[in-house]
């Protein structure tokens, strides 16, 4: 990673939680200063072609992209003795973008294909979500199935998919991108006006560049970087193919 992703894994530009969004309730996944809701990694066994033609199995990534959840992944991607399986992502609100960006990256480093859904896991059923939390924690295999439509994809989810290898959008789920970023410090919340102006053009210019260099047409971070006053977009899926957001 060059200088400015390095950086990130400190200073990063995080989407604000959408209006309504559930709070997260789910314990802490690492130590005192994890945040609750961080996004947690474990494989998942479905039917036959459950995750795609010969797919059984896919690593389920699902909550929000936090400083330290590259480590997460790195530690899942080992354990697998050489298997690429697919990771299947739900991000959800409040994620880091260069973290995000950084997942991608690892993805496309080791040959990852990609993909945006819920998975479900049967043990979980009628459970609460502190006893889900404690079955997936350990990291699979549980039995699954895949929740292909009704995932929000907002730009964390967008960074992360991009580094796949093969990316899959099912249809039903919705791309929805927002123009207000925050620039934060975890470790020195008070981040000068100016300070924040001078990141928030180098994240931009940051974020084109790794688009680009995904295979990814960068025109869809403009919407983000070019509107103004917080508003939601949404890609339609007829753009999706055009922009090699998925791949054929």
């Amino acid at each position: 990673m060059n200088h400015y992703f390095r950086q990130g894994i400190v200073l990063g530009i995080a989407l604000l939680a959408a209006a309504g969004a559930q709070a997260q309730t789910r314990p802490p996944v690492g130590g005192v200063n994890s945040a609750p809701g961080a996004m947690i990694f474990y494989v998942a066994h479905g039917a036959p072609d459950a995750c795609g033609p010969g797919c059984s199995n896919w690593i389920a990534a699902e909550g929000a992209v936090q400083w330290d959840t590259y480590k997460r992944l790195l530690a899942i991607l080992d354990r697998q003795n050489g298997r690429k399986l697919p990771v299947v992502i739900n991000v959800k609100p409040g994620s880091d973008l260069t973290v995000a960006a950084s997942l991608g990256r690892i993805l496309r480093g080791r040959g990852i294909d990609a993909a945006v859904a819920a998975t479900e896991v049967e043990a979980c059923n009628g459970k609460p979500e502190e006893e889900c939390f404690a079955l997936k924690r350990p990291g699979g295999p549980l039995d699954a199935k895949e929740k292909l439509s009704g995932v929000p994809c907002e730009l964390a989810c967008v960074l992360m998919l991009a580094g796949g290898v093969h990316r899959n959008l099912p249809p039903g789920n919705r791309v929805i991108l927002t123009a207000r970023m925050q620039i934060y410090d975890r470790l020195a919340p008070n981040v000068s006006a100016e300070h924040r102006e001078s990141l928030t053009t180098i994240f931009t210019d940051q974020f084109r560049r790794y688009l680009s260099e995904m295979g990814i047409g960068h025109e869809l971070f403009d919407v983000t970087a070019d509107r103004a006053g917080g508003r939601y977009v949404e890609v339609p899926a007829s753009e999706w193919a055009r922009l090699h957001l998925v791949t054929q």
